[in-house]
């Protein structure tokens, strides 16, 4: 058997049988190409407003006092930007507040619309909207479709090469045909669209299977020699909650527990020896250059305070770190950028914001939008080619004579 259709009926199997996931997969893919952006935009009329040019803000554990008097609630996070005229942005009782960074007024409540539309959106990418126990095995259905999908790249790449090298056929691959109806359209899309998204696509799909797959996630770290993370069910779905968080403009809180804990003591700032703001000062000086700084208030008086600094975009693990200080003495417990974690870790993480395209900023998100874009019209163009492909299967069984059937006795006797 020649090696073009040993390759090309697992690719049309694998396209027919997960198609209408990756479809929708791909889609939401889409809407959520700008997630990060597109939130922040929601949330565009909060701004700090200096009262003099150079004024200085106040202090982080003014304005989260100032924020807990105004609205009754404990602050359990904060987030502070570097951009004079940004808001601070605060954590209280799942609710993301603004307050201004010069007078310590609540601004106003975050965008629960955009929000809303962006976790119902994610619902669907990550695991068709379903809630509760059936949940795990939803996951399942998108992870396999996943892979499924990474395979049907992978192999329709080798399937896009023309089988002859001369210029009609080539350019069949690489250009779009103009006047092309039906079929003869849908089979010029789906190899132009295919050739030239290939490489990004398939970026993009491979680095959501350790999402998906444990067994993926632990393959990662074993590639290049290392033990897998202990624990990875519990502590991943905790990383998770904090990358929700994150990525709605939401800073990362603790647990539950101790954020009721706060909330029936009343309090807001926990007695720390040293003020925030003087810890604050610490961390930005451990990054010059930085854009924001999520603090998580700690729990208890003189426990260690830890900052996540951001010099990026919010999903460039290259440019992010983490630092931890006593919260008595102010002296470094620990630092944790890129460069101090192990290879296996680096390239996870790079693996995450490569499935949306984040790692590369701006541009990067593009690319991967653009991409699952594509991929829409690839599996929209592939059912369409399948579904034709049948219809044709059906109609030359149908109009073929019956070999099996007895022949015609009476028509021989007559």
């Amino acid at each position: 058997m020649k090696l073009r259709p040993l390759i090309f009926w697992p690719h049309l199997i694998a396209g027919t049988a997960a198609g209408l996931v990756i479809l929708l997969m791909a889609f939401t893919g889409v809407l959520l190409t700008y997630e990060r952006q597109l939130v922040a935009w929601a949330d565009s009329q909060y701004r700090s407003v200096a009262p003099a040019p150079g004024a200085k803000r106040l202090p982080v554990d003014e304005i989260v006092e100032a924020a807990r008097s105004q609205s009754g609630l404990a602050v359990t996070a904060v987030v502070v930007a570097s951009d004079a005229a940004a808001p601070v942005t605060l954590t209280a009782a799942d609710k993301t507040l603004f307050a201004d960074a010069y007078s310590g007024a609540l601004l106003g409540e975050g965008s629960q619309h955009m929000r809303r539309f962006m976790s119902s959106v994610r619902g669907w990418h990550r695991w068709l909207a379903v809630d509760g126990e059936g949940r795990a095995a939803a996951r399942a259905v998108t992870g396999w479709a996943n892979l499924l999908f990474a395979f049907i790249v992978l192999s329709g790449f080798y399937l896009w090469i023309p089988r002859v090298w001369r210029w009609p056929q080539v350019r069949a691959v690489l250009l779009f045909k103009r006047g092309a109806t039906s079929k003869a359209r849908d089979f010029n899309w789906h190899n132009v669209i295919g050739f030239w998204s290939a490489v990004p696509l398939f970026i993009v799909v491979v680095s959501a299977v350790p999402i998906s797959f444990q067994w993926a996630n632990a393959a990662v770290y074993r590639a290049v020699g290392e033990t897998p993370p202990a624990g990875r069910g519990g502590a991943g779905a905790g990383r998770e909650a904090g990358r929700e968080s994150r990525r709605n403009g939401q800073p990362q809180t603790r647990d539950g527990g101790g954020e009721r804990r706060r909330e029936r003591e009343g309090g807001g700032r926990t007695g720390n020896s040293l003020a925030l703001d003087l810890l604050l000062a610490r961390a930005e000086r451990q990054v010059p250059g930085w854009r924001t700084i999520n603090l998580r208030l700690p729990e208890s008086s003189g426990a260690p305070v830890v900052f996540n600094i951001d010099a990026g975009s919010g999903g460039q693990p290259h440019l992010r770190s983490t630092l931890t200080v006593d919260g008595t003495s102010g002296a470094v417990v620990s630092f944790e950028n890129f460069s101090t974690l192990t290879l296996g870790r680096r390239i996870r993480n790079v693996m995450r914001f490569a499935h949306t395209g984040e790692v590369l900023g701006l541009p990067g998100q593009t690319v991967a939008g653009l991409v699952s874009a594509g991929a829409v019209v690839l599996v929209w163009t592939g059912l369409a080619l399948a579904l034709r492909r049948c219809r044709a299967w059906l109609g030359r069984r149908v109009s073929r004579p019956d070999a099996a059937s007895p022949p015609d006795r009476t028509a021989a006797v007559a």
